[in-house]
């Protein structure tokens, strides 16, 4: 048998993974922060230690924004953090797209680019410290 054609399957599939719970994002000023995420994205905070980082409900997920510089520090849980521009996509409704795209720009941020999807259309954004961010007006992703 060709080795190029030989796949490795394990002898039992793992149980199945049902969802994104949390997404963590990495901000330098923890304060200009929660003020764009919630003054501008109107999400609902849910806990916040100032020093560290501030947690948002989103339906059945968490958006964690955390001070990379203090949880690189080992702890209660492993250290980690992110440098540079990281990228989440939030859904919206499609009745509300074009709403969220006036009010976007109402806070005098670019929008830098719009996409229709084969599923549906997006538009990318940025927030204070340059994370990438999208709003989608369904599920862009294949079934």
């Amino acid at each position: 048998m060709d080795p190029e054609e030989t796949t490795v399957c394990p002898a039992e599939q793992p149980p199945r993974i049902s969802a994104i719970l949390e997404t963590a994002l990495y901000v330098a000023d923890l304060d200009r922060a929660e003020r764009f995420y919630r003054d501008v994205l109107a999400l609902r905070q849910i806990g916040k230690d100032p020093d560290r980082h501030v947690f948002f409900r989103l339906g059945s997920g968490v958006l964690l924004l955390f001070r990379a510089d203090r949880t690189r520090q080992a702890g209660t849980l492993p250290s980690h953090g992110a440098d540079g521009e990281i990228h989440v996509c939030f859904l919206v409704s499609p009745a509300d797209y074009e709403a969220w795209k006036r009010h976007i720009r109402g806070h005098e941020i670019a929008i830098q680019r719009e996409v229709t999807w084969p599923q549906g259309r997006s538009f990318f954004f940025r927030d204070p410290d340059g994370n990438l961010l999208e709003l989608a007006d369904a599920d862009i992703w294949p079934r």
